[in-house]
């Protein structure tokens, strides 16, 4: 679907110089002299680099439609994550760098979205947050005031997460997948 250069927004997916391109951020802009234009940062889908580009209004761009499918994590296999299709049961292979640092959040029975064009994965969307336990945290020394004192604690999963005080181990927390930080106890 075309679309003009000034009608892009942070979330859009497009096709810009041979590849597939998220728009980031996007600011319109108009100059004192010469026409509008919508400067946009776009991250590369494949590789993950980043680009600054400008569209003005007069230029189309391709806006690309991602297929979305949930599965369910199964296992993970050396270098390799199983995850199953909840309508068809087929697998799906992905290796674990695809889904980066985040895969150590990949729990047993896990539903996860993931993003594909013409069929091949090029991204996948977790649960913004997990509920771990810790295994171990560091005691709490004294004196130190509790309003902006954290201390690093590992997960039993081995991340390393920084918590308040008065959470010891063998407690479960709640923990924010994509910033990768505590957000509360578990209930």
């Amino acid at each position: 679907m075309k679309i003009n250069g000034s009608e892009i927004r942070p979330g859009y997916v497009i096709e810009h110089d041979g590849g597939l391109w998220a728009a980031v951020k996007t600011a319109h802009v108009k100059p004192g002299k010469g026409g509008a234009f919508n400067q946009v940062e776009l991250k590369n889908l494949v590789d993950g680099t980043k680009l600054n580009e400008r569209f003005r209004a007069s230029e189309s761009v391709e806006r690309v439609h991602l297929d979305l499918k949930d599965y369910q994590f199964l296992y993970a296999e050396g270098d390799q994550l199983v995850f199953m299709d909840n309508e068809s049961f087929e697998q799906l292979e992905l290796q674990t760098d695809f889904v980066g640092e985040r895969a150590a959040f990949l729990q047993d029975g896990m539903k996860v979205t993931v993003q594909s064009f013409d069929g091949r994965p090029i991204g996948i969307s977790l649960p913004d947050q997990v509920t771990l336990t810790v295994a171990e945290a560091d005691p709490v020394v004294k004196g130190q005031t509790a309003a902006s004192s954290y201390k690093p604690a590992i997960t039993e999963n081995g991340l390393r997460v920084m918590v308040p005080p008065f959470v010891g181990a063998g407690e479960r927390i709640v923990v924010d997948t994509n910033e990768i930080t505590y957000v509360r106890r578990a209930d």
